[in-house]
């Protein structure tokens, strides 16, 4: 009993030295202290190896391999942040905001955005229980052994936490850091790091925990998101996170108006150069949980938080050359061949020319010095020519496809060229098989870009539905293959059966259905057979559906090979149709009804709410309008809801209410 009270003991002074040394910057003891008490620590346990601790301080130093990440859905989805760029645009969201929420008064906190790797570290009990990447925002890749190696994340929380919550973050690479790999590396002769996010992304998929544990990687954290948790505020979170043991930033500030807000900008804009890590902009939430609620989401982002992205940096090169790339959906874009240069910590050496338009409006021509910029700092665009080269004639845009010397065709009103040999063009076809098996669609593993492209030059697939046909044998000849690795290939396929039908209809690449189209169009119809006996009025009555969307899925059906295509994959047990899942309590009471939430519940948590209306038929609006039967209202509810409601005569009911009509 002794020894098990002097480990933990230890356990605890190292965690309160970590904590000292690399959230606090403060440390209170030598490194060689330090170091001989881990050593000590490593003896006690390896001569008592029935006080394991997975989130012992000795388990940092790495050393667990990781072959494939297991992908995990998150909890609670990460959304991305929609962006601005200007003062007016920051402007134009407060409105927005005050729409929905009736001028209510507002306060905003401010944090810098950090140009790092996203990450969802889960604990449970105060300990360190997964980390999980941001993925696609729904599902990402637990990293859980690489994170451990990070010292400024604590494996053990202090102070009064709740019993289970997330916490979001960037895992960042700090200059001075990555400085020095990068003086190594060229010390020995090898290539330096093109930049400090990229490496610290790549590091959190290194296979060995112990390489993760040399690099010198840093956590910042921003947001908690969980139940029942002991704050209203999101600058009262990061407090709270601060005195559980987070590294959270000091640079956070709670802004009483817009004003305050643009004086955050201001500062930062000039004083983000002396920080020892990159950020790319501000970003701006509001700070009551209550509003938030209230604002809820879009389909990719949070109505209540957006990024403020700083001025992107620009620089001038010569263009050398224009090619021409084809995508899945046929469509010709344009690429600039630079020289090298400098841009935003990166080099660059092709940038977007987006399209025919573009180059006639900017008259770039072969030849020029051009002015690239990062457009948000991530895809490099160029924006206009620095100086004339010696090209005397205008560039001329190409008319025939690059790849399969097609005619190309262009839409009245489309600024795109296509490619119309859709089942001739090899990019297309690859690009379709590519987008079938991403991981938003079909999320086939063990299949990358160059087998993919192997597969096809050898004539063993030619559309996605010959995937369900490859053998291990069929497999292994292709370069660099292995029977492990064929193997893994095959039974990714196989599994990829189980692919839910919304995300099937994704991966049929249909054009204009992207993710959230096809849960709507999925969830609407239930099958593939009875949304391609659809007609076109019947698909623009679908929420959401317009004109363009519509036609355009009518076309895909109206194609003889795409029902060939869909027979074979049906034949080999791909999933078209919903699957519905039992539910004993569901009825059908509420069909045919619309129900809009507003205020903060006690029987139920809002999404459980949503929930329970949709198991009983009902339909959840996100705002009321003359479509609306009943507003459920809890405490807070917004004064512009309730005021709208009462304008339309709209009932508005509790969630007592609520719970006798559906058992009513």
């Amino acid at each position: 009993m002794e020894i098990q009270i002097k480990i933990q003991q230890l356990r605890e002074e190292l965690n309160q030295h970590n904590h000292n040394y690399y959230v606090l910057d403060h440390p209170t003891i030598s490194d060689f202290e330090f170091d001989s008490k881990l050593k000590h620590l490593q003896d006690l346990e390896l001569q008592h190896p029935e006080f394991f601790d997975e989130n012992s301080p000795t388990q940092r130093v790495g050393g667990a391999i990781t072959k494939n990440f297991q992908t995990v859905v998150h909890e609670n989805r990460m959304y991305s942040l929609d962006n601005s760029y200007s003062k007016e645009d920051l402007q134009d969201w407060e409105n927005k905001i005050q729409k929905v929420l009736g001028n209510v008064p507002l306060q905003y906190t401010c944090e810098l955005k950090y140009d790092g790797a996203s990450i969802s570290i889960t604990y449970q009990d105060g300990k360190l229980l997964k980390a999980v990447t941001r993925g696609d925002g729904f599902q990402g890749d637990d990293v859980t052994n690489n994170i451990k190696t990070i010292r400024s994340i604590p494996l053990q929380l202090q102070d009064n936490y709740p019993p289970k919550f997330d916490i979001r973050g960037e895992i960042i690479l700090p200059l001075e850091g990555f400085e020095k790999m990068n003086q190594e590396l060229i010390e020995i002769g090898e290539q330096p790091y093109s930049n400090p996010r990229n490496t610290a992304s790549g590091s959190l998929k290194l296979q060995d925990s112990a390489e993760v544990a040399k690099r010198p990687l840093d956590c910042l954290l921003y947001f908690i998101t969980g139940n029942n948790l002991p704050f209203q505020t999101q600058y009262s979170g990061l407090e709270a996170a601060r005195n559980w043991g987070f590294k959270v930033p000091s640079q956070s500030k709670l802004a009483a108006n817009l004003d305050e807000v643009f004086e955050f900008i201001n500062y930062w804009d000039v004083h983000r150069h002396d920080l020892p890590y990159e950020t790319d902009g501000v970003v701006i939430k509001v700070d009551d949980f209550n509003l938030q609620n209230e604002l809820g989401y879009t389909a990719k982002s949070p109505r209540w938080a957006i990024a403020y992205k700083f001025k992107s940096e620009q620089v001038t090169t010569q263009l050398n050359s224009i090619s021409y790339q084809v995508g899945r959906t046929g469509a010709i874009t344009p690429v600039a061949n630079l020289e090298p240069v400098q841009l935003a910590g990166t080099i660059v050496k092709r940038a977007s020319l987006h399209n025919a338009d573009q180059i006639e409006k900017l008259d770039i021509r072969v030849g020029d010095t051009v002015f690239v910029e990062k457009g948000g700092e991530i895809i490099p665009k160029i924006i206009g020519v620095s100086q004339r080269g010696n090209q005397a004639v205008p560039t001329k845009y190409i008319n025939h496809c690059p790849e399969c010397n097609s005619e190309l065709t262009r839409k009245e009103g489309e600024a795109q060229h296509y490619c119309p040999n859709y089942y001739g063009c090899p990019p297309q076809i690859i690009g379709r098989i590519q987008h079938y098996i991403s991981r938003k669609a079909m999320d086939i593993e063990g299949l990358g870009g160059e087998t993919l492209a192997l597969l096809y030059e050898n004539g063993l697939v030619k559309d996605y539905s010959d995937l369900y046909e490859l053998t291990v044998d069929q497999v292994i000849p292709l370069e660099r293959m292995a029977q492990k690795s064929a193997e893994n290939l095959v039974n990714g396929i196989e599994k990829s059966k189980e692919v839910p039908f919304e995300r099937v209809l994704f991966a049929l690449g249909i054009r204009y259905v992207g993710e959230t189209v096809a849960k709507k169009l999925a969830k609407h119809y239930k099958s593939i057979t009875a949304l391609s006996q659809a007609s076109l009025m019947d698909l623009i009555l679908v929420d959401e559906i317009g004109d363009r969307i519509a036609q355009s899925v009518i076309e895909f059906f109206e194609n003889q090979d795409n029902i060939k295509i869909i027979q074979r994959l049906q034949s080999f047990g791909v999933q078209f149709e919903i699957i519905e899942k039992f539910n004993p309590d569901a009825t059908d009471k509420l069909v045919g009804k619309t129900f809009v939430i507003s205020g903060v519940f006690e029987l139920f948590s809002r999404d459980d709410l949503k929930k329970s209306i949709e198991d009983n038929g009902g339909k959840v609006g996100s705002s009321i309008s003359a479509k609306t039967d009943f507003v459920i209202a809890g405490d807070n509810m917004g004064p512009a809801k309730l005021e709208k409601a009462n304008q339309l005569g709209i009932k508005i009911i509790s969630e007592q209410d609520f719970v006798e009509m559906i058992k009513g």
